[in-house]
């Protein structure tokens, strides 16, 4: 029940689209975010183009994520490999776009040595017990290292009641002109240590909150102000050419946006996607357990997946077939300067050839 969408749960079908190459392609490379609606995304028929199947994959959670389990995005991806493999694929290549980059990397961990038997609450799936067919390669574009972290780096300190966003600590408040930007390393340092002790809050009150209800028990909640990273304002913080603001807009006004990140979840989703100490996706842990290639792609103007990021994921990979590309001037969504498009599918159709995967 943790999807709204009674026709979704009575069909039990994930949704995907496949954008197929001219000539039979052996290949298929699925593109997939934990809740984004990838049915379009921007490199489907660019990758059917260049002669390689392409899957825009969707979660069961898609377009809606206030009740995400990151472990059942897990088994939804099998499910897609599954279907995939059956299909007569010889190679099958996951590519995490944005959040998805964290997920990929999970779900190939899992795959190839299971290790996650619960969710943080305690709740099914069991990963040991899922039959998880390993993909061939991973590649993670303009992606972020999972969305606990990145939500913890996004988190405003400056929240002290929970239920009452107007009431601010000035003392650790971003978007008051007296502390920056420039932020001072000083004030950067109590800010993150501020984000942290929030999320930890936030933790211990959705812990004491299921253990009041009981088994089975769930509630939804808000949590305000989710955009304020001081990378946002502040340029010369892991540093790139990217324009200041955020992806919604500049200010607390986006950070307070009712369409950006994570404001509407639940106790058990809480957990299981956005607590930075209790969730499994943590993208770099699970990639260094990982033996296939990778393939890590980053834009120089990129506001939501830093360069800190990228190197995050690509200095994890265990073994010498990692490779990292850097796409001066590319945005989060290059949509907005198409000519980076045939660039990235260029790098990717090139590194699938290198790597014996086409």
């Amino acid at each position: 029940m943790e999807i709204y969408s009674g026709v979704a749960r009575l069909a039990g079908k994930l949704w995907a689209s496949r954008h197929r190459a001219a000539s039979p392609s052996k290949t298929a490379v699925a593109i997939v975010h934990p809740s984004s609606n990838f049915l379009g995304h921007y490199l489907l028929a660019p990758l059917a183009e260049a002669g390689v199947d392409a899957i825009g994959l969707n979660t069961r959670y898609i377009a809606n994520d206030s009740a995400l389990i990151m472990e059942n995005c897990v088994l939804d991806i099998g499910a897609a490999i599954a279907y995939l493999r059956d299909d007569g694929y010889d190679h099958v290549v996951l590519l995490g776009n944005s959040g998805g980059g964290g997920l990929v990397a999970m779900y190939q961990s899992q795959a190839e040595s299971p290790t996650i038997t619960a969710t943080p609450a305690g709740d099914p799936p069991d990963l040991t017990a899922a039959m998880l067919p390993p993909v061939d390669g991973l590649i993670a574009s303009m992606a972020h290292p999972g969305r606990a972290i990145v939500s913890t780096e996004w988190l405003d300190p400056a929240i002290g009641d929970e239920s009452d966003p107007s009431q601010r600590d000035p003392a650790l408040d971003m978007f008051d002109p007296a502390n920056g930007p420039p932020y001072s390393a000083e004030f950067v340092a109590r800010y993150r240590a501020g984000q942290l002790a929030r999320s930890r809050r936030i933790r211990d009150w959705v812990r004491s909150t299921l253990d009041t209800l009981g088994p089975g028990g769930d509630l939804p909640f808000t949590v305000h102000s989710t955009v304020a990273d001081p990378r946002f304002l502040d340029l010369s913080l892991d540093a790139s050419d990217r324009r200041t603001g955020t992806p919604w807009g500049s200010g607390l006004a986006a950070s307070l946006s009712p369409a950006s990140l994570g404001h509407a979840t639940s106790l058990r989703s809480w957990l299981s996607q956005w607590s930075v100490d209790e969730s499994n996706c943590d993208g770099p842990w699970h990639l260094a357990r990982t033996s296939v290639p990778v393939l890590v792609m980053y834009g120089t103007a990129d506001q939501v997946s830093f360069p800190s990021h990228a190197a995050a994921l690509f200095e994890a990979v265990p073994h010498g077939r990692g490779t990292l590309i850097e796409l001066p001037g590319a945005e989060h969504y290059p949509t907005s300067d198409p000519a980076h498009i045939p660039l990235i599918v260029n790098h990717i159709v090139t590194w699938l050839e290198e790597q014996g995967l086409r």
